[in-house]
């Protein structure tokens, strides 16, 4: 499986439209006949899935104990406003009123790639969320990672 690579600068035009960029728009090839699909992120930003592995999630999703009540929730919240996405004859996608307004996002837009999806971010929610980086990053990445190079001694 390969993952998506970069960030990148995006406008929306009046009518909520943004064009995928061309370095973006290679690593999607086959977002032109599958679709895309765009979903709220855990945060205040969009989350942009190709159709494939959005039906990954969906599966993992279903194999879930429903009968409990916070699985129902999840999966209510967690799908609430996933929209299909389609590339139009100008590679441009329109992004949902409803999502972009949960969002807060304004025209100036942020892809960041993140692995199998895309963050869709507000410009100005984004440079807030990386102007926050944690005081000492390498301390942030022996937390997270550092349990990593001692699984082959367990």
């Amino acid at each position: 499986m390969s993952h998506f690579l970069g960030e990148f600068d995006c406008k929306l035009d009046a009518k909520g439209r943004m064009m995928i960029p061309a370095g973006l728009k290679k690593q999607l090839p086959e977002a032109d006949k599958e679709g895309l699909v765009i979903n709220r992120g855990f945060e205040k930003h969009l989350v942009i899935y190709t159709r494939k592995e959005w039906d990954k999630i969906v599966d993992d999703l279903s194999k879930l104990n429903q009968y409990e009540k916070k699985t129902r929730e999840f999966i209510r919240y967690f799908t609430r406003g996933a929209t299909e996405l389609s590339l139009d004859a100008s590679g441009r996608v329109l992004l949902p009123k409803a999502l972009t307004e949960y969002a807060g996002i304004g025209t100036e837009v942020v892809l960041s790639c993140q692995f199998n999806k895309i963050e869709v971010w507000d410009q100005t929610a984004y440079d807030e969320q990386m102007d926050n980086a944690p005081e000492n990053f390498a301390n942030l990445a022996e937390e997270v990672m550092g349990s990593l190079g001692r699984r082959g001694d367990e």
